[in-house]
């Protein structure tokens, strides 16, 4: 049987749609981004759903970003190919005209954090962190400044960016990074009831709001990507990130259900 990266279920009008490699915590790879614009997208299709509420398998992670498994051997040629991939999921997550809410039951780390991010709303409770420790990898932070800076100014922004430190949950709920905070056990109840409760606005002016919120960003988000491909050629030329991944890997316990699939 087919692995399911990506799981999707409905809650009445909600569609529910959960990462889904609990072993190595949620961590990206190729197969689960195109699977969740798949899902994404015959979410925003569906006329009989109204909101998403986005979370992570298991308590230990709503995702810990890209699996670095997979990354550790990309050729400069690849990395073009890779950025395509994310460009296609983020415009997936900005093309939503439904409320879009993340439901935060672990860590967000790099890319999964900047996923977070692109949703409309995010429900965490206090065992939660957050952050961009791409710098860690030995890669470089793009998007991911792009996307925090609206949100939490750009002092915040440089503080993540450059030292790549994982945010407590306090600590993000008042930088703006957490627009709820509950107990561990109220997370997706709370995401299911906020959802519930912006599905039932006028939908008409939802969709209106959503797509201005989508235009007046999206010369800007055209020119991150271009960014992206440029600034991450050359990092991965350098040999940096692959020499950082290879020492995590060595770290990292190695087995069945921590390689790629």
């Amino acid at each position: 049987m087919e692995d399911l990266f990506i799981l999707t279920r409905h809650e009445g009008d909600i569609a529910v749609i959960t990462l889904n490699r609990p072993r190595i915590l949620n961590a990206w790879h190729s197969p689960m981004r195109d699977a969740l614009v798949a899902a994404l997208t015959e979410a925003e299709a569906d006329p009989a759903i109204g909101a998403v509420v986005l979370t992570g398998a298991g308590t230990r992670a709503f995702g810990a970003g890209q699996d670095l498994a997979e990354s550790k051997d990309f050729s400069p040629a690849r990395v073009e190919a890779w950025l395509e991939e994310w460009f296609r999921l983020y415009d997936a997550l900005r093309a939503m005209t439904k409320p879009l809410i993340a439901a935060l039951n672990g860590l967000a780390a790099g890319s999964a954090f900047q996923v977070a991010l692109l949703c409309d709303l995010r429900i965490a409770h206090p065992g939660v962190t957050m952050g961009q420790p791409e710098i860690k990898a030995g890669i470089a932070s793009v998007t991911g400044p792009w996307i925090m800076e609206p949100i939490i100014g750009r002092a915040h922004t440089i503080d993540l960016m450059l030292t790549g430190r994982m945010v407590p949950a306090a600590e993000a709920q008042a930088m703006g990074l957490v627009s709820r905070l509950v107990p561990q056990d109220a997370v997706l109840p709370e995401a299911l009831a906020l959802a519930t409760e912006l599905a039932a606005l006028p939908r008409g002016a939802m969709a209106a709001n959503k797509r201005r919120l989508r235009e007046a960003t999206e010369t800007g988000f055209r020119e991150v990507i271009a960014a992206g491909k440029r600034i991450h050629r050359a990092s991965y030329e350098s040999g940096e990130p692959e020499e950082m991944a290879g020492q995590f890997l060595s770290r990292r316990k190695t087995g069945p259900d921590h390689e790629p699939r």
